[in-house]
């Protein structure tokens, strides 16, 4: 037996977006037109998109007109909303850097999928030298108590580097100073 055609009129079109605009979901919208979820996606889009854009409007409209009668929970919305205002003080800039500044710290990430020794072997070397330098004395060249004499930060520039793993097996962490 052939299915019956699923025939649209007006009437379906203007209860589509009505109900559309009030914000019913669309699985809703085509449990009460008879159809299914695809079928009303397909032969109503430009109804749905109708509905829910004219819907907006409307309230825009409202809101807009109690912001200007002075209601000030409408003004502080529409500002923060449509003006993009915020709230609080503006965060004092952080200083500029100074290029070869000693404390400065770089974050790099690199994919360790396993697929190229060669890079996972040269940062693991570079980690073993790091730890290496950094066992006999301080990153920054002052001399430790138990570690023995300082490393200057300049014998460090070409081997500091910190191998971690991402935690998904998928991820290195490389830092360095």
């Amino acid at each position: 037996m052939t299915r019956k055609a699923f025939v649209v009129d007006e009437a379906m079109r203007e209860k589509v977006r009505y109900l559309a605009g009030v914000g019913v979901r669309q699985d809703d919208i085509a449990q009460i037109i008879g159809c299914a979820p695809k079928t009303l996606r397909k032969r109503f889009r430009a109804e749905l998109d109708r509905g829910v854009a004219e819907a907006n409007a409307a309230v825009c409209g409202y809101l807009f007109a109690a912001a200007k009668t002075g209601n000030i929970s409408a003004i502080i919305f529409w500002l923060k909303t449509r003006a993009h205002w915020r709230e609080g003080t503006i965060p004092d800039a952080p200083p500029p850097r100074v290029e070869g500044e000693e404390n400065s710290q770089v974050l790099l990430v690199l994919p360790d999928n396993s697929r190229d020794p060669g890079l996972t072997q040269v940062l693991q070397e570079a980690q073993q030298d790091y730890f290496a330098r950094s066992s006999r004395g301080s990153v920054t060249g002052t001399p430790d108590a138990e570690a023995g004499p300082g490393v200057p930060t300049d014998a460090l520039a070409d081997a500091a580097f910190t191998l971690r793993s991402g935690g998904d097996g998928q991820t290195a962490f490389v830092t360095g100073i």
